[in-house]
């Protein structure tokens, strides 16, 4: 596959970037370039390679979900919470509706 002038212009319209005619000109030899390194890598054989998604093995380190009521974190005080809000109702904060 190459690319041309024309198509290094539509490409910039479906991006919404302004280019002039230099300026593509100037991209055609880099985009080819850059087509022809993924056409190399096509030719790579991967049949053996098993498929991952890094190439470091991550495990999450997971704690147990658990409410904690502690004041000092944070939970079991909504009432003074929303003692604060401008504007509270059923135990949650109001806020303006910005949609009509």
């Amino acid at each position: 596959m190459s690319v041309d002038t024309a198509t290094v212009k539509k490409v910039a319209s479906l991006a919404r970037i302004a280019i002039d005619d230099e300026s593509a000109e100037r991209l055609v030899p880099e985009l080819n370039n850059i087509l022809g390194w993924i056409e190399q890598l096509g030719e790579v054989d991967t049949s053996s390679v098993a498929p991952m998604t890094a190439v470091i093995a991550n495990k999450q380190r997971l704690r147990d979900d658990v409410v904690n009521a502690d004041a000092l974190t944070g939970g079991g005080i909504r009432e003074a919470v929303l003692a604060n809000a401008p504007q509270a109702e059923h135990g949650f904060f109001t806020v303006p509706k910005v949609i009509e």
